[in-house]
Order: C-alpha cells, then sequence, then structure tokens
C-alpha cells in the first residue's frame, strides 16, 4: 500500500517534470520510471523477505520450516520483537518504496533533465507538485 502511494507520487512527480521542461518523447520517460520502479520493488521485496527468512531461520534452528502453507500462521518470534525488532519491521516496509523512489529521481534528474545530481536537483519539484495536487482539490466556480 505505501509503495504504491509513493510510487503514483512519483510517477505524477516525473509527468509534471516532463511537462514544465517539454521534454520531446515524454510519455517514453515515465513509462521507463515505472518499469524501473517496478523492477526495484521486485527485487528488494524479494530481497527483504529472504533476510527475513534467513534471520528467523538462523534463530530458529533446524526446527524452523519455511512452509509455504503456513504462511498466514506465523508469529512474530525471536529477532522481531522489542525496539530492535520494531525497527527492523518498518526498515522492511519502508525501504523497497524509498529506494525506488531514489530510482525514479536518479532517472529523472540524469536522464530526462540532464542535470548534476545534487540534492537541490534529486528532489526539485516536489513541493510543485504537491502544490498543484492542493489546488487540483479547490473548486473554481467559488
Amino acid at each position: 500500500m505505501i509503495g504504491g502511494i509513493l510510487g503514483l507520487l512519483a510517477l505524477i512527480w516525473v509527468y509534471q517534470t516532463i511537462t514544465k521542461a517539454n521534454v520531446t518523447n515524454g510519455i517514453a520517460w515515465v513509462m521507463v520510471c515505472v518499469v524501473a520502479y517496478l523492477a526495484s520493488q521486485f527485487i528488494l521485496i524479494g530481497a527483504a523477505n529472504y533476510l527475513i527468512e534467513s534471520m528467523r531461520a538462523s534463530v530458529g534452528g533446524e526446527g524452523y520450516k519455511a512452509d509455504p502453507l503456513s504462511v498466514g500462521y506465523r508469529q512474530n518470534e525471536s529477532g522481531f520483537q522489542g525496539a530492535k525488532g520494531t525497527f527492523m519491521s518498518v526498515f522492511f516496509e519502508l525501504f523497497p518504496p524509498i529506494a525506488g523512489f531514489f530510482v525514479v529521481a536518479f532517472i529523472r534528474t540524469k536522464f530526462v533533465l540532464k542535470e548534476a545530481l545534487t540534492k537541490a536537483n534529486l528532489f526539485s519539484g516536489i513541493g510543485d507538485m504537491f502544490r498543484s495536487i492542493k489546488d487540483s482539490f479547490k473548486n473554481p466556480d467559488k
């Protein structure tokens, strides 16, 4: 859910950048960003699942069996309790969408806008995007 919302915001951001910068083949660049975002999600979510399962298996010993039929019954045991477990759970949940956002920001800055990679260039236009979303809810008749 978080990844979907962040992905939509990133693609709106790229589309608005393309329309303001008058870039040729704008829709093609949006599609490149879609593919890059989804590919990064696929790879990073798979890696996060692999890391979580390997951590649980190392704590569980030989008796741990990651049976695909018992996925819904797994409990939050071993290393995923307490402050450390909360941090790890939040990290593994938020890292893939945030990394995908950075991939889209890199493509937008380096290839679409052809600008240098600086913090200001990498995240330019995000405030304008949120303002335009906010303004789209205003009633023009009033």
